[in-house]
């Protein structure tokens, strides 16, 4: 895949960039190992200075960063400005708590004297280069995430954004520089995901976390253990926003219709399977269909659109399939599932009914404003069609039952469980999956300590 913008509103390729030679990798590799036996050194009073100071400057670029991310792949543009200042406030939070997260802990005393210790203390130090291998659909949150807490913990970033995001992924290395971090800290590589197993296994990197599909994260798990080093996957999701009786059923579809086509319904915590009680069904069916069928499509730097094209032409393609798959197999399309006449990757916000086992939409994730409807006789029932996926990322639940509550908390398989609202990643809660999609968290105090040397220092007596 080349390394290039390419317009998904018109398919026009506005910039095209050369993949950085092996020179070239080889002084960004030495640069960041030079740099962290420097940086490493520095108090958190400095790294949160600096990253203050970056946020500062995201906000002041939120409107131009913000354009080239929507012509680079696609989002509104009203949601790319709120991608940049959720950044800058992600920024902000961990140069604010990084110090408290990452302070030194003390064994219980009883467990110091039992050990035969005068004292002891857990220690959290930085491991080093980390690299970072990034996808589209957040093209500046899915890096910050990563940056900011590394930064703060001491370790210097090497950025493999894709391909379709050069112009961003050059801008954020820009960011952290005229913030006044070294230039060692955060270096973006232009490459192609080819030259990613043999900087993996680069002695000088230390570990790596990776945001994308399921083959690019086996691909990275694989290499990272045969080299014995950490890593940290975000992959696929296929969350359940499931609603019982009990709900406030027109709030459920009307956070039901953002839930499932933000980011143009590109993300991987985007609901994307609707598992509604019988006894509320048809009452959520006939508001969410509406609200889906009314949402505007079109030019996504108009601040009027809802749902700009899809990121790519194989994107689109790939949606495509899955509704025709379904539609062949049976399943009801109550709005969308037509590709718009005209240019650029458009798809229109769609509702399929009628899904069952054997369609590829059941087990696949749609990565589109496509959603699948389900219709469940009880909790029981629910919990079963939520966990029929080899995806695990989040999950939405809608009821005012403390009941249902404890079993969902209990028995959904998903790295989170969002009642009466949707998902949403903030820098204070843990962030990540089980099952296929992934390992490891992000965000909050789990998350910066992923990337330590989690270190026991221990003195005689």
């Amino acid at each position: 895949m080349p390394i290039a913008t390419v317009n998904p509103a018109n398919g026009e390729t506005l910039r095209t960039y050369e993949a950085m030679g092996e020179e070239e990798l080889e002084r960004r590799l030495q640069l960041a190992e030079a740099t962290f036996r420097t940086y490493r050194t520095t108090t958190y009073a400095e790294r949160a200075r600096l990253l203050d100071r970056a946020a500062d400057l995201l906000d002041e670029d939120q409107g131009d960063i913000g354009r080239v991310m929507t012509t680079e792949m696609g989002k509104p543009v009203k949601q790319a400005r709120a991608e940049a200042a959720k950044c800058a406030r992600a920024m902000r939070w961990y140069a604010e708590h990084a110090a408290e997260l990452l302070a030194d802990e003390e064994p219980s005393a009883a467990d110091v004297k039992d050990s035969g210790a005068a004292r002891a203390l857990v220690r959290y130090r930085p491991l080093g280069p980390v690299l970072a291998v990034m996808p589209w659909n957040f093209p500046l949150w899915q890096v910050v995430r990563f940056a900011a807490p590394a930064l703060m913990a001491g370790n210097v970033g090497l950025l493999k954004h894709a391909s379709n995001v050069p112009q961003t992924a050059l801008y954020l290395e820009d960011l952290f520089h005229r913030a006044g971090f070294t230039e060692g800290c955060f270096q973006t590589l232009l490459i192609g995901s080819g030259a990613v197993d043999e900087i993996l296994r680069d002695d000088r990197v230390k570990a790596a976390t990776l945001t994308g599909s399921e083959p690019a994260g086996r691909a990275v798990a694989a290499t990272a253990g045969e080299m014995i080093k950490k890593t940290v996957l975000e992959l696929g999701g296929s969350d359940p926003y499931v609603v019982m009786p009990s709900a406030d059923v027109d709030r459920a579809a009307r956070v039901a219709v953002t839930a499932r086509v933000q980011n143009n319904g590109q993300s991987c915590i985007a609901a994307k399977r609707f598992i509604v009680h019988t006894d509320v069904y048809d009452a959520f069916t006939e508001r969410f269909v509406a609200g889906m069928a009314a949402l505007r499509v079109g030019d996504p730097l108009e601040e009027e659109t809802d749902v700009g094209p899809l990121a790519s032409e194989q994107g689109r393609s790939d949606l495509e399939e899955l509704v025709d798959d379904a539609r062949r197999s049976g399943a009801a399309v109550l709005c969308g599932g037509e590709r718009p006449d005209g240019p650029g990757w458009y798809y229109p916000p769609t509702v399929l009914s009628g899904i069952t086992r054997e369609m590829r939409i059941h087990r696949e994730e749609a990565f589109g404003p496509v959603a699948t409807l389900y219709r469940a006789a009880d909790l029981d029932e629910a919990v079963l069609i939520a966990n029929d996926s080899p995806f695990g990322l989040s999950s939405n639940v809608w009821t005012r039952d403390e009941a249902e509550v404890d079993r969902f908390v209990r028995d959904l398989e998903a790295g989170g469980v969002y009642f009466n609202g949707m998902t949403a990643s903030h820098p204070g809660f843990p962030f990540g999956g089980v099952k296929r999609s992934g390992y490891g968290r992000e965000l909050s105090g789990h998350g910066i300590r992923e990337f330590c040397n989690i270190t026991t220092v221990w003195h005689g007596a």
